[in-house]
């Protein structure tokens, strides 16, 4: 069955991210399914993301066609209002992308539609699912595991600033998910002896004040944590990152793609496109309760070089050959 996307319209005024277009099915008999998507990012911040969302879509066989799209910008405390929009609109399925925010809010919102999330922290802990194979109810996706890499960006870090004897760590306290982070990463640094200090921005303004802390504190290197907004400023933090000289090591690939001196993560573009491609098999049928978890099987290290010889640092061969992109 090819399905062709049709033209795509902004069922939210206010708020993040949510984006609804029909799908009109070429069958035996026609029939319009309307998919909506949800996140707390911006479009233009995303773009690569939602691309990869549609590669999901059509490798299920879901053939993208000319489409109109709107988007407004918000925070996480609009995600409710949003999601009620699609529900009222009576999407087919929705996309809560963007983290455990959009996935909450999604599945507080509706017990009926097909759910298909994103989420970094444990799904069955959050409530989302009964469990990874057979999740149950109307929701399922993908589990990124990123708290679980706050460990493994600590040591990446120390690895490449063995000397950093303070590192500054920099959260979103609006994220919901920033207590659990926080705890992570200071559970990580207790068991290896690390002395860090917490950073908090939710605006750009608290992005320059947070830095002027990293100084007076004198931070000798810095983890910046896994948030949507955190991610929307990558150029603004990256820039401060190097006008301080200051190691960082970030959340996404896209913070090093800008300039910053390294990261570890999943890849979020096979995430969405993961996503995608769960969203396409249930407009086909399938139910989200049989369609189990989907998690992550590699890890990206990205190093960009340039940014490490700005810096004056040497990146250990060692962690070279671990590298799964070097960026010159």
């Amino acid at each position: 069955m090819t399905v062709t996307i049709g033209r795509r319209e902004l069922l939210a005024a206010l708020g993040g991210t949510a984006a609804a277009w029909p799908l009109a099915a070429r069958a035996q008999q026609s029939a319009t399914q309307v998919v909506g998507f949800l996140n707390p990012g911006l479009p233009e911040r995303s773009s690569f993301l939602v691309a990869a969302f549609r590669e999901g879509l059509k490798e299920a066989s879901y053939i993208e066609g000319q489409n109109v799209t709107n988007w407004a910008q918000g925070h996480y405390d609009q995600l409710q209002t949003l999601v009620a929009d699609l529900v009222r609109q009576r999407v087919a399925v929705i996309a809560a992308t963007g983290g455990s925010v959009s996935a909450q809010a999604a599945k507080a919102a509706t017990a009926t539609i097909p759910i298909v999330f994103n989420v970094g922290e444990d799904p069955i802990r959050l409530g989302l699912v009964a469990s990874f194979n057979r999740p149950g109810g109307n929701i399922t996706g993908v589990n990124t595991l990123s708290p679980a890499l706050e460990s493994k960006r600590l040591g990446l870090l120390r690895e490449l600033v063995p000397q950093a004897a303070v590192i500054a760590v920099l959260f979103n306290p609006a994220n919901p998910d920033a207590d659990l982070q926080r705890r992570d990463i200071q559970a990580a640094a207790v068991a290896i002896g690390q002395d860090v200090r917490i950073l908090n921005a939710s605006n750009e303004s608290d992005i320059h004040t947070a830095f002027a802390a990293l100084v007076q504190q004198r931070a000798n290197a810095l983890i910046v944590g896994n948030d949507v907004f955190l991610t929307n400023q990558r150029e603004q933090i990256v820039a401060l990152a190097a006008r301080h000289a200051v190691p960082t090591i970030y959340s996404f690939r896209s913070f090093a793609e800008s300039g910053g001196l390294m990261s570890y993560s999943t890849n979020l573009v096979e995430v969405y496109r993961q996503v995608g491609l769960y969203v396409g098999r249930v407009l086909k049928g399938e139910k989200p309760a049989d369609l189990p978890i989907v998690q992550p099987t590699k890890f990206e290290l990205v190093i960009n070089l340039k940014t490490a010889k700005a810096l004056g640092l040497d990146v250990p061969d060692k962690l070279l050959a671990l590298t799964d992109e070097v960026i010159e």
